[in-house]
């Protein structure tokens, strides 16, 4: 109805409802477009409330009402298949119209008796005084489909299943609410293009189709099953050789199908079917044996183009069942979709191949590492997991080719599986395998076990595989070889904090004429990235990150790009970019939830912005459950940072032996690992940890560890971490003094970093270590909070600038939107501000929220129990008890998560 309460007709049609004039309407629109749908939404405008109504079903063997003399809305369906009585009627009415007709009348134009002509020949004599207008009813874009399957399917329906519905449906409106239907009984989780596909042809389209090709003569219908094999619109004179007919033999089909709506002119010159799924219905109707020598012909007609639609080719010579031509269309199909970028293409064409079990052994050597090296590149599909799997198992495959799949395997299970494990074994079979017969992809196989994110292994052995990976790749010809060894060199060396690291990024082969050269530098780029911005270079971080966006979207290397989406949420994360930023965590884990290792950063990103939203419960589960890859399956800087928010979480719990066991599993994978730049974002929680679990010893040892571990390292960020350390580590020992001057020297830090959030939590440290030793200094806590007699600060101002500091710090906190940190620098505020001066007796704040009731009522609704709220705002579970049960009263909400909507 949207389309009609615009239109230009509408608003004469409801003058003539009001006695003003008459009007027409000729509703046009093919089988399903909503013409019904339409007439009925007319009948419910206000001006038709005080006319006389009809509502005519043309061809239903009723006697025609009787019309004229008052303000009538006459809306008149399926006029194309109106009685010869039927039509003379609206002749007559149409050609005598009174002051206040309304008329509507609708029909199919593919099915009328005369091509343009509702009413048949001759035209309909319209008077002067009837404004005729016509309304070609048009099928849905895809953000209408989007928008309806959105109403019926919810958060199920995936970017990939809109547009295949609408690719499928071809916009109709029936067609989509029946596929819909189909799918509302039929997906899980998430609907995907599969399930769509899956959904097969809806019985009202079916019958619709086969009824119009059966009224066909038999002659003619090969016409409509050659469109049915071609199964896109062609032109006349390849649909005719399709068919098998000569030219005017054909002509005549041709304009049969035409006029008898089993076919329609989809775009100027070009026939085939307005809905792509009535293809379908017809072809699986055709005669078998006929069906295959459509498929023949069709495969000859298409391999004449140019270029070649190899795919295409390969799908007709199949299902003729010539194999032998198939395989070869097939391989040649897939290497253009990968030359092309397409490796999504590719990917599909091969699996589908493959898992025919037929194909001989010689073509699966040829065939399973295409699949393979495409798949490393693109997104992972369980499917080629398990096709590689049965492949390198092949006793038929010679051995290097064997090992060539198991690299890509191996790639594969440890990249974008998370099965780690099993991916170093498979990299280091391939290894084995390969030997010095195939060094360039033996090389491939070294550069992979050389990638230091992995928790298995050291920086020693990492750096070895890397330096035999060079060997081999400096001794071949190869230029992919050396383009992978280029990528990984360079990444090592950013995440190691080498001097030589900019040289080695700025030399990655980006422009390489060989694709995989390009694909490699690519990865490289990004890799850096990522590996720049766990080390606080933010700025150059984001310049590798746009590049290699930039390279691997135009190269298709949709798995390098899907990652380094991921790494740009973390960015995201550390500058304080937060509005937004947590429904995009979690539609990148929707969109990426069979490949954990991709969705890992959004995992993290979201679990940290549930714990400063004071959210604990959804925070241990978006780090530890809702498919967040386990610990030994993570990159080592993501796993450190996840123990570091969960032992912050154990701390605030006041859990410090459960925080101190986690802090030291975590510190000791480091440690192995020998990355100190990684620690940064576990540091200062860590020794926290310990340090409150009763060791102030071992902390002292971490905090000199990670000293050592960075010397002569370019690592701003860890740099920081150290100072934060040292701070957390000299309040937990009560030197409150040097713990405020280490705070302040993390707070400078972050802030020359642009990190708001960092920034914000030391500089609340420094300030709240200031007070704690005014307070040590002045006797009593109590007097240090009243101030001087005469209401000002201490003897210097320290503590009226700590005061100011975390007044600024509750402020950069609430803009952030960290509630649970607000609440909590805003409780040591209350502490020490002095109070302000103000009338006996209790303020009245009638049915609005008090300041402390916001407090609690913020953070209930985040999830948080009376007892979690109780230790971050000091108070005790019966006064937060109380606190909750008067924001509930006040603001009627139903219950505590409804507090934050309903809160005035």
């Amino acid at each position: 109805m949207a389309a009609v309460r615009r239109s230009p007709w509408l608003t004469p049609l409801r003058r003539a409802l009001g006695g003003n004039g008459s009007v027409l309407v000729l509703v046009e629109g093919s089988a399903g477009l909503g013409k019904t749908r339409a007439l009925h939404g007319l009948s419910g405008l206000p001006e038709a409330a005080e006319a006389r109504r009809t509502l005519w079903r043309c061809g239903a063997a009723q006697e025609p009402p009787e019309t004229g003399g008052c303000p009538a809305l006459l809306l008149v369906d399926d006029a194309h298949r109106a009685t010869p009585q039927e039509r003379e009627w609206l002749r007559e009415v149409l050609e005598r119209p009174w002051e206040g007709l309304a008329a509507v009348v609708a029909y199919r134009p593919e099915e009328l008796g005369t091509a343009g002509l509702p009413l048949g020949a001759p035209a309909v004599s319209y008077p002067p005084g009837l404004a005729v207008f016509r309304h070609r009813l048009r099928a849905w874009g895809v953000d209408r489909v989007r928008r309806a399957a959105s109403e019926v399917l919810g958060e199920q329906a995936t970017h990939e299943a809109v547009t295949r519905l609408h690719a499928c449906s071809g916009g109709v409106p029936q067609v989509v609410a029946d596929l819909l239907g189909a799918l509302t009984a039929g997906t899980g989780s998430r609907c995907t293009a599969a399930d769509v596909d899956a959904a097969g042809v809806p019985v009202r389209l079916a019958e619709l189709v086969l009824s119009r090709t059966d009224a066909l003569t038999a002659a003619d219908r090969p016409v409509v099953w050659a469109a049915a094999v071609l199964g896109e619109p062609a032109g006349r004179d390849e649909l005719l050789s399709v068919a098998g007919m000569d030219g005017a033999r054909g002509r005549a089909a041709l304009l049969e199908a035409l006029a008898g709506a089993a076919l329609s002119e989809v775009s100027q010159g070009r026939y085939g079917f307005s809905v792509p799924l009535a293809a379908t219905a017809v072809r699986e109707r055709v005669p078998g044996p006929v069906r295959e020598e459509l498929h023949g012909r069709a495969a000859r007609v298409l391999a004449r183009r140019r270029p070649v639609p190899w795919a295409e080719v390969a799908r007709h010579r199949g299902a003729a069942g010539r194999r032998r031509s198939w395989l070869k269309a097939v391989e040649k199909a897939a290497l253009a979709a990968v030359e092309a970028g397409h490796h999504q293409e590719a990917i599909g064409l091969l699996e589908r191949t493959l898992a025919v079990p037929e194909v001989p052994a010689r073509y699966r050597a040829r065939l399973a590492p295409l699949l393979a090296r495409s798949a490393v590149i693109g997104l992972r599909s369980d499917q080629t997991v398990e096709v590689l799997t049965q492949a390198v198992r092949d006793p038929g495959l010679p051995v290097d080719v064997r090992g060539q799949l198991r690299l890509d395997l191996g790639l594969m299970l440890a990249n974008q599986v998370g099965d780690l494990a099993a991916g170093m074994r498979e990299l280091e079979a391939a290894v084995e395998e390969l030997g010095e017969v195939r060094p360039a992809l033996t090389s491939r196989a070294m550069v992979a076990l050389a990638m230091p994110e992995w928790p298995t292994g050291t920086l020693a052995g990492h750096r070895e595989w890397l330096r035999r990976a060079a060997g081999l790749a400096r001794a071949g010809d190869s230029e992919v070889a050396r383009a992978a060894v280029a990528a990984n060199h360079a990444s090592l060396a950013v995440a190691c904090g080498d001097p030589q690291a900019r040289e080695l990024v700025a030399a990655l082969p980006v422009d390489g004429p060989p694709a995989g050269c390009r694909e490699h530098a690519a990865r490289g780029l990004c890799n850096a990235a990522d590996a720049a911005l766990w080390r606080g270079s933010y700025r150059w971080g984001e310049e590798l990150m746009s590049a290699g966006l930039d390279l691997a979207a135009r190269i298709g290397a949709s798995y390098t790009e899907q990652t380094a989406q991921g790494t740009r949420l973390l960015l995201d994360w550390w500058a304080g970019r937060w509005d937004g930023l947590g429904e995009r965590c979690e539609r990148f884990v929707a969109d990426t939830a069979d490949m954990p290792v991709v969705a890992a950063d959004a995992h993290l990103v979201r679990g940290m912005l549930a714990f400063v939203q004071g959210d604990w419960t959804q925070a241990v589960h978006w780090l530890t459950a809702l498919g967040a890859p386990a610990p030994e399956c993570t990159r080592m800087p993501l796993a450190a940072a996840t123990a570091g928010t969960l032992i912050r979480l154990a701390l605030v719990r006041d859990d410090p032996p459960a925080a101190a066991e986690q802090a030291r599993t975590a510190w000791a994978a480091v440690a192995e690992k020998g990355i100190w730049a990684w620690a940064a974002e576990l540091a200062p929680w860590a020794v926290e940890a310990v340090a409150r679990a009763g060791d102030a010893a071992a902390a002292r040892r971490m905090t000199a560890e990670f000293v050592r571990g960075l010397a002569g390292q370019d690592a701003p960020s860890a740099r920081a971490a150290v100072a934060w350390s040292r701070a957390a580590l000299e309040e937990c020992e009560g030197r409150h003094p040097e713990a405020a001057g280490s705070y302040r020297q993390a707070a400078a830090a972050y802030r020359e970093l642009s990190r708001p959030y960092a920034r914000a939590l030391t500089t609340e440290g420094a300030a709240r270590c200031s007070l704690l030793d005014g307070a040590e200094h002045s006797g009593a806590p109590d007097e240090a909070a009243r101030g001087g007699a005469d209401g000002t600060a201490g003897e210097d101002g320290g503590r009226a600038h700590a005061v100011a500091s975390l007044r600024r710090c509750v402020e950069q906190y609430t803009e952030l939107g960290a509630v649970y940190d607000a609440a909590r620098a805003r409780t040591l505020l209350r502490s020490h501000q002095p109070p302000e001066v103000r009338r006996p007796g209790r303020p009245a704040f009638d049915d609005r929220l008090s300041p402390r009731e916001r407090e609690v009522a913020e953070l209930a609704a985040r999830g948080l129990m009376n007892r979690e709220i109780a230790v971050v705002l000091h108070l005790s579970p019966r006064t937060v008890e109380q606190h909750v049960a008067r924001a509930l009263r006040k603001t009627g909400a139903l219950s505590r998560r409804d507090l934050l909507r309903t809160a005035p």
